[in-house]
């Protein structure tokens, strides 16, 4: 134990840092295979047998743990679903406007809020899976639920809020004592854990028969292009150049200083459809694991159906007004026009204070239009081609899109922390030689 811990001592803060968030993602891994208590999984997993539709998807997203019925199975969709109200209730509320604008003390407070939401909301939420599982018919002579009743409804529920609660938890502790942000890498982590299955599904089908070497060519190019446009259109940005008022030097010579202020073209990141993506789950998980005769509410249903001309148009409004939400939460054009007139800076040809704040809002929303379209390209597309095209792709665009867009993210914080590393570092040294002279 003192050999580790010397071992550990001796690691420099960043490498710390990794082995911490690697360590979150072991611990995530192996609670999704903790099964839920009283039920039987074999009965579970029938339902998703085959299910490349919305549910298999949730399922993708968790790791495997909604189909193996876990005491995760819940994952984090319950803390993304509360912050997608609070965020909403603060662009609306004055009050929580203004706890919003009394910086880090306010911003606890939302969270606390966020937090207790997503309590709420997993409490039922696990109502509707224990239900479920109550009501589903017989697999091969087997019950989903041994013992049905009170006893196992509240301990199931029990086990399922305390999943919930921990993964918050865990992904807080990720994004304050790792690298990246923590819900999005655990979102990350329970997909890169489904994609080995998912490859073996295809050579499955490519060896007995079911799909031509030519179609596994033209699966593959789509998904290295589709790569390839993430990559690209994650690092894009629309650069506005800033001055600054003319200094004069000592030779007398003015001089001019000036810099760039970077507007991403996808500002809302990952989490736009990540937003969009759970709302759309929401009704194919009750369709699921809440059996109703209504037809009414069969057909309200069927609007939400994966794969239909409804539920491509729904998923691509929200993921439009996801992206138009999230960076307008990102951005504040008041602010950084405040910020630039309080330094001195200005845009060229345009006035400082209003004018700016103008001038910003409508870069930012013809950027953001192009990111909404690169969004729905890479998001809608894939499922018009695996539902209409008949191209058997095994994970989504929207996956690929958490995938990647969470390793670049990543990446980039390693490379801020390193270049704040040095900076620092070099001003250590400097102070150590004005002291010595």
């Amino acid at each position: 134990m003192k050999f580790l811990r010397n071992i550990f001592s001796n690691l420099t803060d960043l490498q710390k840092r990794i082995l911490f968030t690697l360590g979150a993602l072991i611990v995530y891994r192996v609670g999704s295979f903790i099964p839920l208590p009283g039920v039987n999984a074999t009965a579970v997993l029938h339902l998703f047998n085959g299910d490349n539709g919305m549910m298999g998807m949730f399922d993708m997203f968790s790791g495997g743990s909604l189909s193996r019925m876990s005491v995760l199975a819940l994952n984090i969709f319950p803390y993304i679903s509360a912050s997608i109200v609070i965020q909403l209730l603060t662009a609306t509320s004055k009050s929580l406007t203004d706890l919003r604008k009394e910086g880090e003390s306010g911003r606890i407070k939302i969270n606390q809020y966020t937090r207790y939401l997503a309590v709420v909301l997993a409490i039922v939420q696990g109502w509707a899976v224990v239900r479920g599982l109550e009501s589903m018919a017989p697999v091969n002579g087997l019950s989903a639920v041994a013992n049905p009743g009170f006893a196992f409804e509240l301990s199931a529920i029990v086990a399922l809020v305390g999943g919930t609660v921990f993964i918050m938890w865990l992904a807080e502790q990720v994004t304050a004592r790792g690298i990246g942000q923590g819900a999005s890498l655990l979102i990350f982590a329970g997909i890169i854990a489904e994609v080995p299955s998912g490859i073996a599904k295809l050579l499955s089908l490519a060896r007995v028969g079911q799909m031509s070497p030519a179609m596994i060519a033209l699966v593959l190019g789509f998904v290295i292009g589709i790569v390839a446009l993430i990559a690209f259109m994650e690092q894009a940005q629309r650069r506005i150049q800033i001055l600054y008022p003319r200094q004069a030097m000592a030779n007398g010579v003015m001089n001019t200083s000036a810099s760039y202020l970077p507007i991403k073209v996808n500002m809302s990141g990952v989490m736009g459809p990540v937003f969009a993506a759970s709302i759309m789950m929401l009704p194919a998980f009750i369709q699921r694991f809440v059996q109703s005769d209504n037809l009414t509410v069969q057909y309200v249903l069927g609007f939400f159906t994966y794969g239909t001309w409804s539920y491509m148009i729904l998923y691509t409004v929200l993921i439009a007004f996801f992206a138009y939400f999230q960076t307008a939460v990102v951005f504040n054009s008041e602010e950084t026009s405040t910020n630039l007139k309080n330094m001195g800076g200005y845009i060229p040809g345009v006035r400082p204070g209003e004018q700016t704040m103008k001038y910003l809002d409508g870069v930012v929303s013809r950027t953001t239009a192009i990111g909404v379209v690169y969004l729905i390209v890479v998001c809608v597309l894939p499922i018009i081609l695996n539902t209409h095209g008949g191209m058997p792709l095994m994970i989504g665009g929207t996956s690929v899109l958490i995938v990647a867009g969470v390793v670049l993210d990543t990446m980039n914080q390693v490379k801020s922390y390193l270049v704040e590393k040095q900076y620092s570092g070099a001003v250590k040294t400097q102070k150590k030689g004005r002291f010595r002279n």
